[in-house]
């Protein structure tokens, strides 16, 4: 019988209910798998399904019986897609699911910041509003979002979403061009102008190599107006060391980050020696996970192995 194994189904929240291929099957899940654990978990598998957990060229060298990786993601970094090639086995990503919770989550981040309001709920906390002695008090600047500038990295679904947002507040939109690149046409502006003039900078692009650390030092130097920093595409886009020096030093207002370079953090990570600040607001890399995109993401995972068995694979990596 034809064996399917989910190397980490806790990647998923419990109440999502994981819909199983139509095909007959033997199917098992793990919460978690490690590195250590992958080729004993796969061996016999003829589809392994997996979010983060990676398979590389030295496990596909054992594991014979494997002929599809279904991603339950749209990035597949995780997974060595050339070795995948050269042992003839099949992988399938996911595509659009998120592109409403991603934004979303993105405008929660940008508001909370903007408008300061984890920093006025811990104060509220803490007791400062009694000792105030008054109806209201201001220990966090406040600014409106209409009027001001939000520079996109990322011209993808996910980019034009927010973007789509963002000029229903009133703001303006500007996508930076690729770092490096000229000559990509009106859609586009010059990478350090959007540096210069934008008021909240959020990341929407893919990590390669010439997008990791894309923001650094350097970059923060030329930011003109203190803009947030908004992360929920993927941790690598940011040094982080040099982000958290550009916050002591005030080139940057805020950060809003929902990707590390770490997952999860040791408590040394950069940004983890930064959280506790009222400008800082870290999430669990939760921006894609609405119960809505879930389970369109599960729909989607479980939809590609029935496509492959059926002889019509889709939505193939190359």
């Amino acid at each position: 019988m034809t064996k399917i194994v989910f190397l980490d189904r806790g990647t998923f929240a419990p109440e999502i209910d994981l819909v199983r291929p139509d095909i007959d099957h033997d199917w098992v899940e793990h919460a978690a798998t490690s590195p250590e654990q992958i080729v004993d978990r796969l061996q016999g598998a003829t589809v392994a399904i997996t979010n983060k957990v990676p398979i590389r060229a030295e496990t596909l060298a054992q594991l014979p019986d494997l002929k599809m990786i279904s991603v339950a993601a749209t990035g597949f970094d995780v997974i060595d897609v050339p070795a995948c090639r050269d042992h003839g086995v099949v992988v399938s990503n996911v595509r659009g699911y998120a592109a409403n919770t991603v934004p979303e989550h993105t405008f929660a981040l940008i508001f909370a910041l903007r408008r300061a309001i984890a920093a006025y709920a811990d104060d509220v906390v803490a007791g400062n509003w009694q000792e105030a002695g008054q109806f209201c008090f201001h220990t966090h600047a406040i600014k409106d979002l209409n009027g001001s500038t939000l520079g996109i990295f990322g011209e993808g679904n996910l980019g034009q979403s927010v973007a789509h947002i963002a000029r229903a507040l009133g703001m303006t939109v500007l996508f930076a061009a690729h770092k490096g690149v000229d000559g990509l046409g009106p859609l586009y502006t010059p990478f350090d102008e959007v540096l210069e003039r934008s008021d909240v900078i959020t990341l929407h692009c893919p990590l390669m190599p010439g997008t990791r650390n894309m923001l650094a030092s350097a970059e923060f130097r030329k930011m003109k107006r203190q803009p947030l920093i908004i992360n929920t595409a993927r941790g690598g886009l940011v040094d982080e060391a040099d982000l958290v020096a550009a916050l002591d030093e005030g080139l940057v207002g805020g950060i809003g980050f929902d990707v590390l370079t770490t997952e999860p953090p040791a408590p040394d990570h950069p940004l983890m020696q930064a959280a506790d600040r009222p400008n800082v607001i870290i999430t669990p890399h939760i921006a894609w996970a609405s119960f809505e995109a879930q389970t369109e993401c599960w729909r989607q995972t479980v939809d590609h192995v029935n496509a492959f068995f059926g002889g019509q694979a889709k939505n193939l990596v190359t």
